[in-house]
């Protein structure tokens, strides 16, 4: 197909057009509508297309419809001269008869004004049609024909420009129209699911912002958090899209959840409670850990960097701080109404679960048989039982035996520096002329002086080790010598008694305690040695009982000695002993509430107050 090169081809398609395919007259307009090839009474077909992107669907449309009227005009085959000539004789001879019909059928229509320009041509110039048929004639009258049929066809070409005037308004009217409509929409994805679509991304976030507020009023001392992660905004953008904020932020309120992000605090693995954040958390330990831990103290971290040479004697610090248990502290989601009072959590950790724990009293039993059966201290049983003293039960009698064991125990590790007297040796010159016990001081002798420290290890503040960790001798002791007579009735004492322990302190003397007798002195030193506090005869070195690993030395002068709770025992039953002998090491066996010595004297089978016969 090509472009028309030439008027002929029109002129040549109007006369072929005069009649239809059933021999009936054709009008002009009729043959036109058939030239540009288009059915009588029908619009040009409409032609649609999809396009691939929704917002190019109108000017598609638009496009169409164009390139198809325009190809129905201008492209058509091209006509050869001769067959020009005979459109334009054909034409020229149908116009002639077309008018008086056309007439007829009008009569009140104004004939075209081509018409009657070519009858008065034609009159005016009658010598140029001749009978002879010249040529001259014949060629001005093909020109006055084709003038005649350009002149009667003006009105269909100004049509035409028309029509491809209207054909471009269209066009840009249609793309405007398309630009005017396409419109940039947000999808709302939940879970990516398409929720709703709104007119712009920042409506869903004000929206968040509203609940969260709403969550702050509701629950002002909780951390809350919605779902939002699972929120996601897609854009599209196309030709006539619709949007509706409300439906779509009606659906995404109905999809969001909240919840709050608490701590919880486990023990050793097990579940204590969930707390509102970690600040509550780590207040609830500081809690626990500072009812041991000296306000002092509270920068353990700088504490530790301490020196035992920054000490001054009788001066303690702390190391170390901390719990027995594993403690986890793991952010966890709950619901507000989950979250535990810190108060409560508090308490829990200090007792513990509390399982009361009643005993009846069976025959055969003694309070050091019952301590020891249930693993708990005499002293428990006294604190929970009032009403029983002097170790005096009766079958039948129940007692409370409930101990409260916190479910979160402290240990704290102090460095603790005293100054200590170094006990001065004696040196002894046996003389076997004098009678045993006798002594004659040959040189006075004199305790030393030095600086201990100690790493102490407490649990819930009750000592549970404690560790030499150095000494420093600040005044050395000047020995002492003696003359010392061995004429000797073997295992007779000398009635005198010396203290058993060097450098010792007290910390309990003899008298009522708890409720029942205290029946000796407990001593506590740095020095573990514990030595014979007069000559006499072990009668018994072994375990008993609420003592502990103990000795009971014999004076063979109607006394007894008895030193408990040692950790090791350095003599034997049967042997003699000298004053000052060492036969054990200090210890916290028995009935024992830490390290330390209980010394009794024994007249003649009764308990007698140690600090009257004891010298330095």
């Amino acid at each position: 197909m090509t472009g028309i090169k030439s008027i002929d081809w029109v002129l040549k398609k109007l006369a072929s057009a005069k009649q239809t395919s059933k021999g009936q007259w054709q009008s002009l307009t009729g043959r036109m509508n058939a030239v540009l090839g288009k059915s009588v009474g029908s619009p040009i077909e409409k032609i649609e297309e999809k396009n691939e992107t929704p917002n190019r669907e109108g000017q598609a449309h638009v496009e169409s419809q164009t390139e198809a009227v325009l190809q129905a005009v201008t492209e058509q085959p091209v006509m050869t001269s001769s067959e020009t000539k005979e459109a334009a004789a054909a034409v020229l001879a149908e116009r002639n008869e077309e008018q008086p019909l056309a007439a007829a059928e009008n009569p009140n229509e104004s004939q075209p004004l081509v018409m009657d320009s070519t009858e008065t041509n034609a009159a005016e110039q009658p010598s140029l049609i001749t009978a002879d048929g010249s040529k001259e004639s014949e060629q001005q009258a093909v020109r006055m024909d084709w003038f005649s049929v350009l002149r009667g066809y003006r009105m269909q070409l100004v049509k035409g420009a028309g029509a491809l005037g209207l054909i471009g308004c269209i066009t840009f009217g249609g793309n405007h129209y398309v630009q005017a409509n396409t419109h940039e929409v947000y999808h709302v994805l939940f879970n990516g699911q398409d929720i709703g679509t709104v007119s712009s991304p920042q409506l869903v976030d004000d929206f968040k912002i509203e609940k969260y507020k709403e969550l702050g009023k509701k629950y002002p001392d909780v951390q809350m958090v919605l779902n939002t992660d699972e929120v996601l905004i897609r854009s599209e953008k196309a030709f006539n899209l619709e949007y509706d904020n409300e439906a779509a932020l009606k659906a995404l309120s109905a999809k969001l959840s909240a919840h709050a992000v608490g701590v919880q605090l486990s023990i050793d693995g097990k579940a204590v409670g969930v707390l509102k954040d970690q600040k509550t958390a780590d207040t609830v330990l500081d809690t626990i850990k500072g009812k041991y831990v000296p306000q002092k103290d509270k920068n353990v971290g700088e504490v530790a960097a301490l020196s035992t040479k920054n000490l001054a004697p009788g001066e303690s610090e702390l190391q170390e701080a901390g719990f027995v248990q594993k403690v986890e502290l793991t952010p966890v989601n709950v619901q507000p109404e989950e979250l535990a009072d810190p108060q409560k959590v508090i308490e829990k950790l200090q007792t513990g679960d509390v399982k009361p724990n009643v005993y009846t009293v069976q025959e055969g039993d003694c309070l050091g048989c019952i301590a020891k059966k249930f693993n708990i201290t005499k002293q428990a049983i006294y604190q929970n039982n009032p009403g029983v003293t002097d170790d005096f039960i009766k079958v039948g009698q129940q007692l409370n035996l409930t101990i409260l064991k916190p479910a979160l125990s402290v240990k704290t590790v102090e460095k603790m520096v005293e100054t200590q007297e170094v006990q001065y040796d004696t040196e002894v010159i046996q003389d076997p002329a004098m009678k045993a016990g006798e002594v004659q001081p040959v040189q006075d002798g004199k305790n030393g002086v030095k600086k201990v420290a100690f790493k102490v290890t407490k649990v819930d503040g009750l000592m549970a080790d404690e560790e030499l960790e150095s000494e420093e001798v600040v005044t050395p002791p000047v020995k002492a010598v003696v003359r010392k007579g061995t004429k000797v009735v073997l295992g007779e004492g000398s009635g005198k008694f010396a203290y058993p322990v060097v450098s010792f302190t007290m910390t309990s003397g003899f008298g009522q305690r708890w409720g029942k007798l205290h029946k000796g002195v407990d001593l506590v030193s740095g020095n573990k040695n514990i030595l014979a506090a007069d000559n006499g005869k072990v009668v018994f070195a072994g375990y008993r009982n609420d003592y502990g690993n103990c000795v009971i030395i014999d004076h063979a002068n109607g006394y007894r000695t008895l030193y408990g709770h040692m950790s090791q025992l350095y003599t034997t039953v049967g042997k003699i002993v000298e004053k000052g002998e060492k036969i054990g090491y200090m210890g916290s066996t028995g009935d024992s509430t830490g390290v330390h010595l209980h010394f009794e004297i024994q007249r003649n089978g009764n308990v007698e107050n140690p600090l009257k016969y004891l010298s330095r």
